[in-house]
């Protein structure tokens, strides 16, 4: 870990002119307009994706989107095939149980790929999809679409020895932790730093009052924010639990509200069903406000770290998957801790509580002293401001944009012609 500790890269500007690069583009040929696949298979990916395809259809008001998002992506004017809250799963065994369905979609994928002819393919985190069928187009095409993978493989996790797979499959890389350049470029892969999305997607839509007025919340008395993650898996394991820890942090804190951040891809009927405690919030459409005006968060390991981080609201990870996939998980991942807050850090800032350690009467006391103790409470803050200052600066899904222009630029759309299967 320490490359991530010294590296202290910022942001350097993407140098090319988006307007000038747009007029020089070869279209394509039979559509007369350019045309893109894009494929994210989670809430985070399709609050990415959604910055995409809009900075993408002002670039190019007359282009073809297509492929797999949530409400985002299809708001901002994306084509979708299949929905994120249907290729949400987690963990080896649960992937293993969902097979038939995702060759389904792989299938799917490829035939309108062949269809509609895609000048790009833009490929969104979720690699254990994205670099299989990465590798199905490959295999498809004499002279396949051109493959810029956003925000990229955790490499740093999983081991650099995937390094040289992904450098057989994408023709660009649009990174956003700036530790991850030198790994990829050193496989040969162009790579571009371009900030982190979540920097331009951080704008809650209530202040403080207005947020407190609406969910009944006192602004006078302490609150604790549960974030237990975007998909059914992660829920039914962590709120439960999450549950009980507020209810013991209430023994030390006896005047504490509870605020749950609702995921948009669950309905609020679910959440019901795993929430036993009354004067619990159930807040809807305001997840940023609950990160921001918390006294403390417990957040579900994921990119909600980093978020939480940018409000620099002081908070513990929690984590669990089936027993199987722990298993191989421990055998795969190469870091001494899983939260992206703690990696892009460098060092842990903040407690994490994974799989078994992750037990109430352990991480209460430590959302106690993050809520009442000043000293510690002032330096977790500090901490997490240093974070932010690592992800660059806002516009990264317009960098990633220029980017996925700039790749038709490098070749001629009318050679490209699906090869013969079978």
């Amino acid at each position: 870990m320490a490359i991530l500790a010294s590296l202290q890269l910022f942001f350097v500007a993407v140098p090319f002119s988006l307007q000038v690069l747009w007029r020089e583009i070869k279209l394509n040929s039979i559509e007369n307009k350019f045309v893109a696949l894009i494929v994210a298979g989670e809430a985070s990916g399709d609050l990415h994706g959604a910055g995409l395809v809009h900075e993408l259809k002002r670039l190019a008001p007359e282009a073809e989107i297509f492929g797999i998002g949530g409400d985002g992506m299809k708001a901002a004017g994306m084509d979708l095939l299949f929905h994120i809250r249907d290729m949400a799963v987690i963990g080896f065994t649960e992937v293993l149980r969902h097979l038939r369905f995702f060759r389904r979609v792989m299938r799917t994928l490829e035939d309108e790929a062949a269809r509609r002819r895609p000048a790009v393919v833009v490929l969104i985190d979720y690699p254990g999809f994205n670099l299989r069928f990465a590798a199905r187009l490959r295999a498809r095409y004499e002279k396949p679409p051109k493959i810029l993978y956003y925000i990229a493989p955790q490499v740093w996790a999983w081991g650099a020895k995937r390094i040289p797979k992904i450098a057989r499959l994408v023709d660009q890389m649009a990174v956003v932790f700036p530790f991850e350049v030198p790994l990829f470029q050193s496989a040969g892969i162009p790579t571009e730093f371009v900030g982190h999305p979540l920097l331009e997607e951080l704008r809650p839509k209530l202040n403080t009052g207005e947020f407190f007025a609406r969910h009944q919340i006192a602004a006078t008395r302490p609150l604790l924010g549960l974030l237990p993650g975007s998909r059914r898996q992660e829920l039914e394991r962590l709120l439960p639990d999450m549950m009980a820890t507020a209810q013991l942090l209430r023994q030390t804190i006896p005047d504490l509200q509870i605020a749950v951040a609702m995921a948009p891809t669950l309905p609020e009927a679910f959440y019901r069903t795993l929430i036993k405690n009354d004067g619990i919030h159930l807040v809807a459409n305001a997840t940023y406000e609950v990160m921001r005006d918390s006294s403390a968060c417990l957040v579900c390991s994921g990119t909600a770290t980093l978020e939480t981080a940018c409000f620099e609201t002081p908070l513990a990870v929690v984590y669990r998957v089936s027993r199987l996939s722990y298993e191989i998980g421990k055998r795969v991942v190469k870091l001494p801790y899983i939260g992206l807050v703690n990696v892009v850090a460098g060092r842990q800032i903040v407690p994490e509580f994974i799989q078994h350690d992750f037990v109430p009467e352990r991480v209460a006391p430590i959302l106690a002293k993050l809520i009442k103790d000043d000293e510690y409470r002032t330096e977790v803050q500090s901490a997490l401001a240093e974070v932010r200052t690592k992800l660059g600066t806002p516009g990264a899904s317009w960098r990633a944009a220029g980017l996925a222009l700039q790749l038709c630029e490098r070749e001629d759309m009318q050679e490209r012609e699906p090869a013969t299967i079978g």
